[in-house]
Order: C-alpha cells, then sequence, then structure tokens
C-alpha cells in the first residue's frame, strides 16, 4: 500500500466513530491507558499487544463498534509504518555499520587520545552525542559501556564522572533528534517539518546535555562515589578487525543525513518557493528517506570497505541489522493505531476543547501527557507516541515551527523519572554495578534533569520563534 493510499484511508477515517460525549471519552482514555500500563507492568505483556489490546479497550468504552474500532487501528497502524518504517530500518542499518566496521570506536579512540584531566567527561558527552546520532539508545549503551569503564579504571575517575556525560548523550539524542524512533513517530503524528525539527532539536540537545552531562556528574560523583567495577572489560567491536575506517570518513557518514536534512530545511526558508529548480532538487535529497539511504549507501564505502568487508559480509550485515528492530516497530506502528483510534473516536477534539477551556499551553499539556505516560509504562516510546495521537489536533493551526517545537515538548516528556519499570533503569543499573538506590540518585535524576531542562527551553523557544 502507497503512503497516499495510507492517507486517504486515513481522511475517510477522520468522522468520529463514535457519538460519546466528553466525560465518557475521558473515561474511555483513562481506561484505555490503565489497561495498556497494567499489561505492561503487571502482566508484563509486550508492549505491541498491551498497545493493541488497549486501543480495544478504548474504543469499547467510547462505546465505539468494534469493526470501526479496527479500521482506525489497522489504518493509524499502516500509516505511521509506512511513514517511518523505513526510516527506522536504514538508521538501524547505519548504526549496524557504524559499530561492526570500528567506525565508532574510531571516534572514541580520536577524541580521547586528545582529551585527558578535566575535560574527560566533556570529551565523553561529545562522543557519546556524535555515535548516539544514528545508534538506537540500546545499542549505544553497549558500544560505549567498554569505553566508559576503561576510561574510568585507567585513569582512576569516579564511574559517575565519566559514566553520567556518556549517558546523557545518548538519552537526549535518544528523545529529542531525529532519526530516532520516537521524535519520527511524533513528527509523523503532529505532521511536523523533520528538517526544523531536527535544527530546533540540535539546539535544544546542546544546553540540555552540558547541563545533565559534564555538569550534573560533578555532583553525581559526591553522590555515588564508586569506581568501575572489578571485572573483565567487555571486548569491543573492532578488536577482532585488522583496520577499521578512518575518523574525518566516519564522521562524515554520521553526519551526513544530518546536514542533508538541515539544508533542505533552510532552502525551504530562504527560497520559500515550491516551483524553484533548487527548493525542488533539495526536496528530493534533504528527504529523510533520500537523506538516510545516501548515508548507508556510502557508508558501505567509507565504513565497510575499509574494514575489509567483502559484498557478502555487507549483506549480512544488513540482514543482523534488520532483525532487532522488528519489536520497535511493531511498537511504533500500534501506537499509530492507538493514536488514530483516539482521533476517529474525538478524543482528540476533546483535548483540543480541554486545552482552550483550561487555557494549557499546547507544548506543557503535551509534556505533561508524555510524562505520565512515561512514568507509568517506563517505555519512552510508549509516551511518546501515545501523547502525540492525544496532542495532534492542537498542532492543526500551529507554524511550523511551533509544531516542531511540540515535538520536542513531547520528546522531553517521554523522558522524565526512568525507574524500575523501564529497561533502561536496569541496563544501565547492572552495566554498572550500581543499587537501585544509587542508580535511582544518579541515572533516574539525570534522566529527569534532561525532560525539565529540555522542556523549559522548548517553552522559551516558542517565546522567541
Amino acid at each position: 500500500m502507497t503512503r497516499l493510499s495510507v492517507e486517504m484511508l486515513a481522511a475517510d477515517s477522520v468522522e468520529p466513530i463514535t457519538s460519546a460525549g466528553h466525560a465518557q471519552l475521558g473515561i474511555a482514555v483513562l481506561a484505555g491507558i490503565a489497561v495498556i500500563v497494567l499489561l505492561i507492568t503487571k502482566f508484563k505483556v509486550h508492549a505491541f499487544l498491551a498497545l493493541t489490546i488497549g486501543t480495544l479497550a478504548l474504543g469499547a468504552f467510547a462505546g465505539a463498534p468494534l469493526d470501526k474500532a479496527i479500521v482506525s487501528f489497522t489504518t493509524g497502524l499502516g500509516s505511521t509504518v509506512a511513514g517511518v518504517g523505513v526510516l527506522i530500518a536504514l538508521g538501524a542499518i547505519l548504526g549496524k555499520l557504524l559499530a561492526d566496521s570500528g567506525g565508532a570506536d574510531q571516534i572514541v579512540d580520536t577524541i580521547l587520545a586528545r582529551a585527558s584531566g578535566r575535560s574527560m567527561p566533556w570529551a565523553m558527552v561529545l562522543i557519546a552525542s556524535v555515535i548516539g546520532l544514528p545508534l538506537f539508545f540500546e545499542v549505544g549503551v553497549v558500544l560505549l559501556i567498554p569505553v566508559v569503564l576503561m576510561v574510568a579504571k585507567r585513569g582512576n575517575y569516579s564511574l559517575m564522572r565519566i559514566g553520567i556525560p556518556a549517558l546523557a548523550g545518548l538519552s537526549v539524542m535518544h528523545g529529542l533528534v531525529p532519526p530516532h524512533p520516537g521524535p519520527l513517530v511524533a513528527i509523523d503524528a503532529i505532521g511536523a517539518n523533520l528538517g526544523v525539527t531536527l535544527a530546533l532539536g540540535v539546539l535544544v540537545a546542546v544546553p540540555t546535555v552540558i547541563i545533565a552531562g559534564p555538569v550534573f556528574s560533578r555532583y553525581a560523583a559526591r553522590w555515588v562515589d564508586v569506581p568501575a567495577p572489578d571485572r573483565m572489560i567487555p571486548q569491543r567491536p573492532s578488536e577482532d578487525l585488522e583496520k577499521r575506517p578512518g575518523f574525518g570518513a566516519t564522521l562524515a557518514t554520521i553526519l551526513l543525513p544530518v546536514v542533508l536534512m538541515l539544508a533542505k530545511a533552510l532552502v525551504d526558508i530562504v527560497v520559500d518557493d515550491p516551483e524553484h529548480g533548487v527548493q525542488r532538487v533539495f526536496d528530493v535529497v534533504g528527504s529523510p528517506l533520500i537523506a538516510l539511504l545516501a548515508a548507508v549507501l556510502v557508508g558501505m564505502f567509507t565504513l565497510g570497505m575499509p574494514a575489509g568487508f567483502s559484498r557478502e559480509r555487507l549483506s549480512r550485515l544488513v540482514e543482523q541489522s534488520l532483525a532487532p528492530i522488528a519489536g520497535i516497530l511493531l511498537i511504533v506502528g500500534a501506537g499509530g493505531g492507538f493514536k488514530q483510534t483516539l482521533i476517529d473516536s474525538g478524543v482528540g477534539q476533546m483535548v483540543l476543547d480541554i486545552s482552550e477551556d483550561w487555557s494549557i499551553p499546547a507544548l506543557l499539556l503535551g509534556w505533561l501527557i508524555a510524562v505520565v505516560i512515561r512514568l507509568a509504562t517506563g517505555s519512552a516510546t510508549v509516551a511518546t507516541v501515545s501523547a502525540a495521537g492525544l496532542v495532534a489536533p492542537l498542532a492543526a493551526d500551529m507554524s511550523t515551527t511551533h509544531a516542531a517545537l511540540l515535538v520536542l515538548a513531547i520528546g522531553a516528556g517521554s523522558l522524565f523519572f526512568s525507574h524500575v519499570n523501564d529497561a533502561g533503569f536496569w541496563l544501565v543499573k547492572e552495566y554498572f554495578g550500581l543499587t537501585v538506590g544509587q542508580n535511582l540518585k544518579t541515572w533516574s535524576v539525570m534522566e529527569t534533569l534532561i525532560s525539565v531542562v529540555a522542556g523549559g527551553l522548548v517553552l522559551l523557544l516558542s517565546l522567541v520563534v
């Protein structure tokens, strides 16, 4: 099914599938979210199944015919996967290529060779931010853990002084900067401009990562003064390679899609003529699909070939990179189905009416909804897709910049206070050898700081752009 046909189906289903009042719709939303939360947290059901069942529960509580609720769900799922599925897949291929070729290790070693003493936390946040652009958060953590442990042990640093900046860089990229799944889904749901969102996301990310990374790590190291765990440092991906790509080529490959998408956004602003030849060219080369596809193809030559990868190995690498994202694609798609059911049942209009009656700024409302769902489910991705679905109607009359800021507000809210129901919480705890209390005082506080600082910066930007 083409993207156009999916969008036509979505347009056909905009007519409310129920005539329920605000009170019943409000109860339906709470019930649907409660079902999702209980299934994920209490019964340990996979988020894809939880979102699917929760969507049907939402439709039932809203009084919608089950067949129409199913149509809304499948239409939203198809539209979302059509919009972001290929981008997530291309991002996964680029990330796998970066890790397996030794390109990520080359960036790490080059930056660390020029850093020492007080500059080391700043070097770690720079490394994590650059590597975090094309990598999923969990992959970035696994990739950087050996480096964090090695630097902390050899330099006799507190683990938190080195680890917190690295985690902050990865987390900020994950929540605020495309092509990560959360921001991509929110952009698709809200109809925001990807280039503008990327530019503003980087603008918000820089001060956020500085405050939550190198600055906060000073305090985290005092609260939890622990050395690197006394165990064997995990093997790095490039240790088995005879050679690996150069620093310049690796960095250029990582930044290529970012540069192309930002260039498109800049041309759209400067030229502002859809029929102009230059703008039409950049509309193509700066589109997310072409930008990421170009980076993947270039990466095969700049990363794969210098590492000595044969065509057969590159083919296996692509195949191996796609398998782990099946769950992410299904969660994202189910989130899109949940979003479409919210809209078609009239919940979107209800949220619009409430925001007008209560005079709650749309950006603050998006942040708050994402915070609540994040605290309840522990999943930043579920929080993002659910919040984006609820507040999407608020973006209808927004400017391009404010729609992008709404995406960032939701992304910021989705990172709030990671705790025991978040897989990332346990990943960090086990790798760093911390107690639950120590992890709450470091990792959880860092995530909350990212959420609050980024949300505050988004609100400030909304006053000037």
